[in-house]
């Protein structure tokens, strides 16, 4: 632990201040930057909440302080926390929610990293075998201004019946700390650069392509969806007459909606793949049968495919999951070639499946309860979805590599 207190220097004092911007004190900044991390989403969720109490009725019923109770459940909801309304459980995580949190732990780790990167030992003597504890203080620090914030707003916002799960919200927590949190202030210390020379090259090759699979799968997915909603505008609209709902709470309503678009996008990914998923108990949604019961009045729904069989063209969608796996791989190995067909294989299958894995996690996370009897299913079904996505986005990735790697190949014969 003597490698976290600050080393006497003799810089001149323009170097010395400079130095000094990155040898704040470590346990300050890595517990507030946790704080800050939470306090930031969480703020601007009970603002909404307010807003929304008030667009409802004009602060007609209730006070403020059920619409700060609100936005509290908003985001604990954003951390798995779950809930019940009026009895009812409601366990589905708004995604958009967690992805703001996300980004803010991911960019205030960033700079934590950044403040603390003075710390402990230099890259020369780290490459000499000298142990150094910054990151893993810092991230633990991170972690618990985080969790702490989190344990006190459960405990302001639970009352009678609203069944926040408290242990749910301190994991989910630890999960964003340790799994973007700590990479963050590894990237923002400088130690990330060190570590990933020990890091096998074909895995870290690897992950800048999985990165690309994904994006580019969550931009089809996305595309997909758009163009269903808009086909089916006019349901919507009229789902919205018929809840006879003012400027003030369509506006709630549109805002909800834009909080679960990447719940969409995430079932949108999972019909494409093939296995689809249920929007109710007892219903099926897939590119080759459409089952469908009542569904609630929400506006994004009208982008369902209509009940009955679908059209025959709609079987060919199989074939987009491996033809943007094999664009995203082949983008990348056009960037960074691969040395010879067994690295060209072994990144390519490697970016393929994990792009798989995370995929069939983000569509476990995209479901859950959204309200009484068979809405207490809405999901897509989680391991079929990322059975397939390993196989297809697998395949593609390692169709594109040796693709793109014979194609660099033959030209490089024909310029000689």
């Amino acid at each position: 632990m003597t490698s976290l207190l600050p080393r006497p220097t003799a810089r001149p004092a323009p170097s010395a201040g400079h130095d000094m911007d990155h040898r704040r004190p470590l346990v300050l900044v890595a517990t507030l930057g946790g704080a800050a991390a939470a306090l930031g989403p969480l703020l601007v969720c009970l603002a909404l909440g307010v807003v929304g109490w008030f667009l409802t009725d004009a602060g007609a019923h209730g006070s403020s302080g059920d619409g700060l109770r609100v936005g509290a459940w908003g985001w604990l909801l954003g951390h798995g926390s779950g809930v019940r309304v009026e009895g009812v459980p409601v366990t589905a995580v708004p995604l958009g929610i967690t992805l703001v949190c996300a980004w803010t732990v991911w960019r205030l780790g960033l700079r934590v990293g950044d403040s603390v990167s003075g710390h402990g030992p230099d890259a020369d003597r780290i490459a000499d075998g000298e142990r150094d504890w910054t990151v893993p203080v810092a991230a633990g620090l991170l972690a618990a201004g985080y969790v702490v914030v989190a344990v006190v707003t459960c405990v302001l916002a639970t009352d009678t019946g609203s069944g926040v799960a408290t242990g749910r919200v301190v994991a989910w927590s630890l999960a964003l700390c340790l799994l973007l949190g700590a990479p963050a202030v590894a990237v923002g210390s400088g130690r990330a650069a060190i570590w990933a020379a020990t890091v096998p090259p074909v895995l870290r090759l690897a992950l800048p392509a999985c990165r690309l699979v994904l994006l580019g799968w969550a931009a089809v997915a996305g595309v997909a969806l758009l163009v269903a909603f808009v086909l089916d505008l006019g349901t919507a609209a009229n789902v919205l007459s018929q809840l006879h709902t003012d400027a003030g709470a369509a506006t709630l309503l549109v805002l909800v909606s834009l909080l679960v678009v990447p719940n969409a996008v995430a079932f949108s990914g999972s019909y494409l793949l093939g296995p689809g998923f249920t929007v109710g108990a007892g219903t099926l949604v897939t590119p080759t049968a459409v089952v469908l019961g009542p569904l609630p009045m929400f506006p994004l729904l009208a982008a369902l495919p209509d009940a009955g069989p679908p059209p025959a063209w709609t079987a060919y969608l199989a074939v987009l999951p491996a033809l943007v796996a094999a664009l995203a791989v082949a983008r990348h190995h056009r960037l960074v070639p691969a040395d010879g067909w067994g690295e060209a294989v072994a990144r390519g299958l490697a970016a393929g499946v994990l792009a798989g894995i995370a995929f069939g996690l983000l569509a476990a996370l995209a479901g859950g309860a959204v309200g009484p009897g068979r809405m207490r299913d809405v999901s897509p079904f989680a391991l079929d979805v990322a059975l397939h996505a390993i196989t297809a986005f697998g395949l593609g990735g390692l169709v594109g590599a040796l693709a793109t790697t014979w194609w660099q190949r033959r030209s490089a014969v024909a310029a000689d």
